[in-house]
């Protein structure tokens, strides 16, 4: 085997490696977020809210106020919220 394909067969090991390595920690990390949200649950605490909270947060704020202009339309369209007043009088 060429010394071109021994660097590309290194090249590879060292990523897959790397991979691996990063599959683990974030396994390790995902294991202390739900340790984290076991703990909040056991204070009595809404972890499916916590998990909006946190999913909330990533959001810029044009972003959250476009996606709630958008739930507050269907649920109007749906009748489970009233409109706007000024929607209401027309």
């Amino acid at each position: 085997m060429s010394d071109a394909h021994g660097v590309a067969r290194d090249q590879l090991r060292a990523f897959v490696e790397r991979i691996e390595r990063l599959e683990e920690e974030k396994k390790t990390i995902a294991d202390d977020i739900k340790d984290v949200y076991g703990e909040a649950k056991s204070m009595g605490f809404d972890t499916k809210i916590l998990k909006k909270v946190i999913a909330l947060r990533k959001k810029d704020e044009q972003e959250r106020m476009e996606e709630d202009l958008i739930l507050d339309t269907y649920l109007q369209a749906l009748g489970m919220i009233e409109g706007a007043p000024e929607q209401d009088a027309a």
